[in-house]
């Protein structure tokens, strides 16, 4: 994981803000639409499934430790962190369907390139206290698998498409005026999320990770360090 000690917060803060809903899911969007609009019907509808597959299950953690408590204790983890899990699909992804055309090597630059985007954002949660290490790793993970396959899905189908690609200036730049428009544009996502858990669940109050290490007999010391929910921090 990368050191969270070199950059200062606010820098953090800005890195932090590409990963939130509010830019990967538009982004997520104009990516499929774009690859629809060169006659690949399949494979946007391929990508929308696997990122809101990915979406549900990062959903389906945080519910499960803001309703019930159920998470894992030793290793710190109430939920998969959602930036992580967005970040590192949706932009290898974007940067594979700009570089469509481009020799192998500069494609798997291109991914490798939206990969380190992604964890280096995974890493801005770690550095704001949004998230716990595991929470992060595993966000990181699932992105990357969820990208990895559908990248491999959709290479091995070109090679054997007469389809047009679309044209890659257009493409990078309408998906950087798009992420430049909503980059800062916060969404109450983990609102949202809290508010369906205590529904489903019938509790009045949610879990939270210090009162979660309190029950376990974290020690105070360590209750502090890992207590992340901040006024005003963006949510997860």
């Amino acid at each position: 994981m990368i050191s969270t000690s070199v950059l200062s917060t606010p820098l953090w803060t800005t890195i932090t803000g590409f990963g939130g809903v509010a830019v990967t899911i538009p982004v997520a969007i104009a990516t499929a639409a774009w690859l629809a609009a060169g006659m690949r019907w399949r494979a946007a509808f391929e990508w929308l499934l696997l990122l809101t597959l990915a979406g549900g299950l990062t959903v389906l953690t945080k519910i499960a430790f803001l309703g019930w408590g159920l998470g894992i204790r030793p290793l710190d983890f109430t939920g998969i962190s959602g930036h992580a899990v967005l970040s590192t699909t949706v932009f290898p992804v974007m940067f594979s369907v700009v570089l469509l055309e481009t020799p192998v090597f500069v494609r798997r630059t291109g991914f490798v390139l939206g990969l380190a985007l992604g964890i280096m954002i995974g890493a801005s949660r770690l550095a704001l206290r949004a998230h716990s290490i595991s929470e992060i790793v595993v966000g990181c993970a699932l992105g990357a698998l969820v990208a990895c396959v559908f990248v491999s899905r959709l290479e091995n189908r070109e090679r054997n498409s007469g389809s047009e690609p679309p044209h890659p200036l257009l493409v990078s730049l309408s998906l950087i005026a798009l992420i430049g428009a909503l980059h800062g544009l916060h969404l109450p996502t983990q609102r949202w999320v809290t508010s369906l858990a205590l529904d489903l669940s019938g509790h009045e109050r949610p879990f939270i990770r210090a009162r979660w290490h309190r029950d376990g007999r974290v020690t105070p010391k360590l209750v502090d360090n890992l207590t992340f929910t901040q006024p005003g921090m963006p949510d997860a």
